[in-house]
């Protein structure tokens, strides 16, 4: 899909990194009539589920459940999150077709996050690579507060790039670079992207911003200006990380949307029908959502949609 390089395919997180950081917890049905709404906006690539501890993320408990509502996603791919080889065993027992695995570049939040240092996390996600490649299943990484770490701070850049260097060797379907507490600012964005590239030529690379700190909109444009083809986003803008002090949301998938096709980039997303989606989820989470399109609407007016 992200082959072109007017193309730009949206990987919605609301249904996971959404849904997560939110207080109340959402049954499975609820769910996965999120993720529907969202496949019937065109969004073919997901999160739809973490299969962790539920007592840690007790918004994400059923995982299995909602894969198993699912089916075989009439041609949406649904993306599991998993952090050890459990998560994984889980993951592909419920039918899951790909996995991410987020390995943390910050030794203290990866301590806090996951139990493990930075050395250990590399080796869990050796081994759920190889585990997910005899199963037959895709596995995506990304490189979590590539860009700064609420309890330590600055995140050396150097560091980044060398994991990205030592993991690009199991040849991950995919790596994003996360900005897991939004304090990334474009340059910051432009220049880790680029070192990246070159540290890794082959590797397909995306992008994962939240909003934190209003420079989520600002850093998608800079990744998407370095070469990036492929951004997460939330519908919404609902979410953030649980474990992340502060977390106000993530880049909301209709701002962006939005900003890409006034741009002249292509999408294959209906907006009005993604608006909607994401007025939907704060009408079950019984609060206002912070995506500004459902408030402003697009410009051009879009035309009334037809009854049936």
């Amino acid at each position: 899909m992200a082959s072109s390089a007017n193309r730009i395919e949206i990987v919605d997180v609301g249904p996971r990194d959404g849904l997560q950081n939110e207080p109340v917890t959402l049954d499975v049905g609820t769910r996965v009539a999120f993720i529907r709404r969202l496949a019937g906006a065109g969004v073919r690539r997901l999160e739809a589920a973490s299969f962790v501890n539920p007592k840690r993320v007790p918004q994400m408990a059923g995982a299995e459940e909602v894969f198993e509502a699912l089916g075989d996603g009439d041609g949406v791919t649904c993306i599991g999150l998993v952090l050890n080889r459990r998560g994984l065993d889980r993951a592909i027992a419920a039918g899951c077709r790909e996995v991410n695995y987020a390995l943390v570049a910050s030794d203290a939040f990866s301590q806090r996050n996951q139990g493990t240092t930075i050395e250990q996390a590399v080796e869990v996600y050796r081994d759920i690579a190889d585990a997910a490649r005899a199963a037959g299943v895709q596995c995506s990484l990304t490189i979590s507060t590539a860009f700064g770490c609420p309890f330590q701070g600055e995140v050396p850049r150097d560091r980044v790039i060398g994991l990205v260097a030592e993991c690009a060797d199991e040849e991950p379907f995919e790596i994003a670079l996360a900005d897991t507490i939004g304090c990334a600012v474009p340059s910051q964005v432009a220049d880790l992207f680029g070192a990246v590239m070159e540290q890794a030529p082959a590797a397909a690379f995306r992008a994962h911003f939240h909003n934190t700190r209003n420079t989520g909109l600002a850093n998608c444009y800079a990744a998407v200006e370095s070469g990036v083809r492929v951004l997460d986003a939330s519908a919404g803008g609902i979410g953030g990380c649980p474990f992340a002090p502060r977390a106000t949301g993530n880049v909301p998938s209709e701002d962006l949307v939005y900003m890409l096709h006034r741009m002249g980039f292509e999408t294959g997303i209906d907006l009005d029908r993604l608006i909607e989606a994401g007025l939907w989820i704060g009408e079950q989470l019984d609060h206002p959502v912070p995506a500004m399109l459902g408030r402003a609407g697009v410009f051009p007016p879009s035309e009334p949609r037809m009854q049936a």
